[in-house]
């Protein structure tokens, strides 16, 4: 079945141009392309698309409110933004609203690429209530004692790079907001960045503040309405995790933007937790309970309850925000390597030998997650000879790192 593309611009040459450049895709795309916010919402309304992608800067009602009502009334289509440099305030205003930000002028093939990932991914999640939430997110809980430091630190003005970067890199939220941010082609990058301290470097601490301080970004997690999960142990394992696969991809190759994915992605691994935590609270609850009566894994039981489960939960919202394809590709097989098994190591068979090594030190019959199941790390047959040197490593670096990881970032 084709895939159902809304394009809006004011400019009739740009409209023009894009229908000379992506002519090639209509045996795979039914291409529709309109001049203002008011007649992309009557096309909406008329038939489903599959994705949107709209200019900023446009009379009358401008990209921003085009895209905060197409999210309200249609919060499972992609929403993409192809505007030019000069409007980065609007592009700020937009970071609620928008899954992807594309700059002008815009390659067919970035553009193709961009619009094949996101439908790929939205076919690839089953469960249509999920792609309604996920697509409807714009923020991610985040601690509230490190959202409180991070609101502190932003109102002193004699704050450093280095310091936000130490608050952002231990937290998952503002972690994945920042990489999605970054790795926009706004930014005009040629490669993807997932080193932490790198992209708050390139945003710069005003943006940063902009973020935090203006847009509310990040939101603030209350952890008593939820008392079966701990945001503070999902971060505090998550940083285990990052840390643990950061040094198991060190030891077996020297690429630092491979070793950077590999941290990033265990720092990321488990955000389709704090995804159902905030937004499907009482299903999350029953899963669960459902986990420890019948026997089964967490996330067994959270696609019997809610038709998909935390890895493939997170690495759809990850996705739409066009985070890079290793760390995507980790997140989703965190649990089961099966399908990016190879001889080589990979950002996500170090994730998923990080985890459960992680798991393996911590579990207790008494303290059921659904983690125990992966502790078993002989599926990695490939690399059976190296997975003692790895569960040394990672024992090394337990005895010497505080539950909060300092000092161990990338």
């Amino acid at each position: 079945m084709k895939k159902r593309i809304l394009f809006v611009d004011d400019e009739p040459k740009i409209l023009e141009g894009l229908q000379r450049m992506l002519r090639p895709m209509r045996d795979r795309w039914e291409m529709s392309f309109v001049a203002s916010g008011p007649e992309a919402l009557e096309y909406l309304g008329r038939e489903p698309f599959d994705v949107l992608v709209t200019d900023m800067r446009m009379p009358g009602m401008d990209g921003a409110q085009l895209l905060n009502i197409a999210r309200e009334r249609y919060p499972d289509l992609v929403r993409i933004v192809l505007s030019g440099h000069s409007d980065q305030e609007l592009i700020l205003k937009s970071v609620r609203l928008a899954h992807q930000y594309l700059s002008k002028p815009c390659d067919s093939e970035t553009l193709r690429t961009s619009v094949e990932r996101a439908c790929g991914l939205r076919d690839w999640l089953g469960s249509d209530t999920i792609k309604q939430v996920v697509g409807k997110i714009d923020s991610l809980p985040s601690l509230p004692s490190t959202y409180t430091e991070m609101l502190d630190l932003l109102e002193d003005p004699d704050v450093t790079v280095s310091k936000v970067t130490a608050v952002v890199s231990r937290d998952v939220a503002m972690v994945a907001k920042v990489l999605q941010l970054v790795n926009s082609a706004f930014f005009g990058l040629r490669q993807h960045v997932s080193n932490i301290g790198q992209a708050v470097n390139l945003l710069g601490l005003d943006t940063i503040k902009t973020l935090v301080l203006s847009l509310h970004i990040f939101s603030r997690f209350e952890e008593s309405s939820l008392t079966v999960l701990s945001i503070d142990r999902i971060r505090r394992h998550s940083l285990k995790v990052a840390i643990f696969a950061k040094e198991i991809a060190k030891n077996e190759v020297k690429d630092q933007a491979f070793i950077d994915d590999a941290f990033m992605a265990g720092m990321l691994h488990d955000i389709g937790k704090l995804i159902l935590a905030a937004n499907f609270r009482e299903e999350y609850v029953r899963a669960r309970e459902m986990a420890i009566a019948d026997s089964l894994t967490i996330q067994e039981a959270e696609r019997i309850l809610l038709g998909a489960a935390h890895p493939e939960i997170g690495a759809y919202l990850i996705g739409l925000w066009g985070l890079p394809q290793p760390i995507v590709e980790a997140v989703a097989f965190h649990h089961d390597p099966n399908p990016c098994l190879a001889t080589m190591l990979t950002p996500a068979l170090a994730v998923y030998a990080a985890n459960a090594i992680e798991n393996s030190q911590h579990f207790s019959a008494a303290d059921v997650t659904g983690d125990a199941t992966i502790t078993d790390l002989s599926v990695l047959a490939p690399f059976q000879d190296r997975i003692p040197l790895w569960r040394e490593i990672c024992s090394k670096i337990t005895e010497g790192v505080d539950d909060d990881g300092q000092g161990s970032f990338c």
